[in-house]
């Protein structure tokens, strides 16, 4: 699409990107889009229960179908151990293993942020404190 200038209609994922519609005017004013967005009520506890134990099923669903699928035995050898395992239960296994080693790494990451944070404090409680005559 081009315009009478030559220019490409490149921007116009940009300007939908930030809500407005093409040609960069709003169909609707700024405080009447606001005003529905609030005034939609949020879900209650309940809701978001629901839709989470339903989300649940479904990923377990999906899970017991890819291991069922993926019986086939296979050799697993880690750090001298051997063994056999079906496919589905090797895989989702390490999976799993993966998923503990970046909740580990994000733990240890949490706790320097926070040391740091807490020793930032403790220096500006001490420096706040001190008055210096000239």
């Amino acid at each position: 699409m081009a315009t009478s200038s030559g220019e490409s209609g490149g921007d116009l994922g940009e300007e939908r990107a930030l809500g407005a519609a093409p040609g960069g005017v709003s169909d609707e004013p700024s405080s009447s889009r606001d005003e529905g967005a609030a005034a939609q009520p949020a879900g209650s506890r309940s809701s978001v229960l629901w839709a989470s134990v339903v989300v649940a099923l479904v990923v377990l669903l999906a899970l017991a179908v890819f291991i069922l699928e993926n019986g086939q035995h296979v050799k697993v050898s880690y750090f001298g151990a051997h063994g056999s395992l079906p496919l589905g239960v090797a895989l989702l296994l390490a999976a799993v293993f993966g998923g503990l080693v970046v909740v580990l790494a994000g733990t240890v990451r949490i706790l320097q942020l926070r040391g740091h944070a807490r020793r930032e404090r403790r220096s500006h409680r001490r420096g706040a404190g001190r008055t210096d005559v000239a």
